[in-house]
């Protein structure tokens, strides 16, 4: 089979182009800038928005992998965040979209995100049936773009979607990288009274599951939630990665209203959902539908990342 894969010069990307060769199929990745360091890849430049471009990359492809996309900003600039998010994430995945179409693709894999289904959960986690109520930008674009492919699905193109949580590794971007540092610095954490669960993926699961996608002839225009199959505590990650990086920790029983009222204060509600809140991600469609096991469990996924990003500090020193 012949992949094209957009944002493959991504966290997410880069290990998704790998795995493909490896598994002995034809890819092919757009990119806008530097072609990067990726054995056994054909490159074609170009953005979302340059038809010609696309065209080029559509040719002779069997399966669309769509990762590209404006992420989170940690200080946005734009004017309007939302317009631009849906600039990218909404007008640039249905152009891509309909000019697969346009080159008789088969299959159409779109990487959504959960938090098209919310922030956080109370009593019952996500499922493919629960509820949409994204309150993030980011979000809101995913899911306008979800709504324009499901109006594409023919029996001559299918349609894919796949929403993932936090995808974790030792080399991960974001939240993640931040909270790998806070881990290596040992200085004490204030999540020893956090009961919370949260449902995350790490990347050779989430990696593996794509595979799975442009392949299996049950995932056609389905909808997939998927994680690594277990919630893990925040204080339990944090245990995690301080056991891969030989790092004692120190967790403080710090009252949870006295963290959310600071949290409050500092305008930083989301990071205190991210971190004290639950989201838990019920994958079993997942696993009945397409007969899928994750790879890894979060426990040495964790351990592993810590080990890794311990590793990688040395390496640089």
């Amino acid at each position: 089979m012949n992949i094209l894969v957009t944002g493959a010069t991504g966290f997410v990307g880069n290990a998704l182009c790998a795995q493909l060769v490896n598994s002995g199929y034809s890819v092919r990745a757009l990119i806008r800038g530097e072609i990067p360091m990726l054995k056994n890849v054909e490159f074609v430049v170009g953005a979302l928005d340059d038809e010609a471009a696309l065209a080029s990359a559509l040719t002779g492809i069997d399966c669309v992998v769509h990762l590209a996309g404006r992420a989170h900003q940690l200080n946005d600039v734009a004017t309007d965040p939302l317009v631009a998010f849906r600039a990218v994430n909404r007008d640039g995945t249905l152009l891509l979209a309909n000019c697969a179409k346009a080159a008789r693709v088969k299959r159409f894999v779109f990487i959504s995100s959960i938090g098209v289904n919310g922030a956080a959960t109370t009593d019952l986690p996500f499922t493919e049936l629960a509820p949409l109520t994204p309150h993030a930008d980011y979000a809101i674009s995913k899911l306008e773009a979800e709504e324009g492919l499901l109006t594409l699905m023919a029996d001559n193109f299918e349609v894919v979607i796949v929403r993932p949580p936090l995808v974790y590794a030792a080399h991960a971007p974001g939240n993640f990288a931040r909270l790998l540092k806070l881990v290596s610095l040992g200085v004490p954490v204030p999540f020893g009274s956090v009961k919370n669960q949260r449902s995350m993926i790490a990347l050779e699961n989430l990696v593996e599951f794509i595979r799975l996608c442009i392949t299996h002839p049950a995932a056609a225009n389905e909808l997939f939630l998927i994680s690594d199959g277990s919630a893990v505590s925040t204080a339990d990650i944090f245990r995690y990665l301080a056991h891969g990086m030989e790092k004692r920790l120190i967790l403080l029983p710090f009252p949870l209203a006295a963290m959310k009222m600071g949290a409050r204060l500092l305008r930083k509600e989301a990071l205190y959902t991210q971190l004290c809140g639950s989201l838990v991600v019920d994958c079993s469609k997942a696993m009945d539908l397409l007969q899928w096991k994750p790879v890894v469990s979060p426990k040495h996924a964790l351990v592993n990342a810590g080990k890794l990003y311990k590793q990688q500090k040395v390496e640089l020193s």
